[in-house]
């Protein structure tokens, strides 16, 4: 996994793949967006659903914290065994926005997760267990959840969104 030296270098990152991953969707025209090509496991609704959803926990997590409630990750109404659950609830709770929508919506949080990322201090960002949230047997520190959730599917589902659009002709 990548790792970063302070958070400017992680926000700086996460900036840049998030513009590379956002213009992905610039000529995915509405009536396409829940199109499933073949060899693509998502459609570019899901594609976002997901990135929206899990940027959102992010943000609720740390929220709630904030708030002295007990985080249960993923939520409380799922548990790690089952992310295609959670996968699905994302898919229905955004099922009504359009592809500028679900954009917007995406690009907020990850605005919001900067501003996050800016009002903490080295050792928050960094070292482990400083959120009770993030405390887990693998002991990441903040930066890797917010890594794993932003950079990383930013990065890696843009090849994805690829292989969709050349399936459609509109690559």
């Amino acid at each position: 996994m990548q790792n970063y030296k302070d958070k400017t270098e992680l926000i700086e990152e996460i900036r840049k793949r998030y513009l590379l991953y956002d213009q992905e969707f610039e000529n995915i025209k509405e009536e396409d967006k829940n199109l499933l090509q073949p060899g693509v496991d998502k459609t570019p609704f899901q594609n976002l659903s997901y990135q929206i959803g899990w940027t959102n926990l992010l943000l609720q997590w740390e929220s709630d914290e904030k708030k002295g409630i007990d985080v249960k990750t993923p939520t409380p109404d799922y548990k790690w065994n089952n992310l295609k659950g959670l996968y699905e609830s994302f898919y229905t709770q955004y099922s009504s926005f359009t592809i500028a929508q679900q954009r917007a919506l995406l690009k907020k949080q990850v605005n919001e997760i900067i501003e996050w990322i800016e009002s903490l201090d080295h050792e928050t960002l960094f070292l482990p267990e400083q959120r009770k949230w993030a405390t887990t047997p693998a002991k990441w520190p903040v930066w890797k959840w917010i890594h794993i959730n932003t950079v990383a599917p930013f990065k890696n589902f843009r090849t994805p969104l690829r292989k969709w659009k050349k399936e459609k002709g509109t690559e």
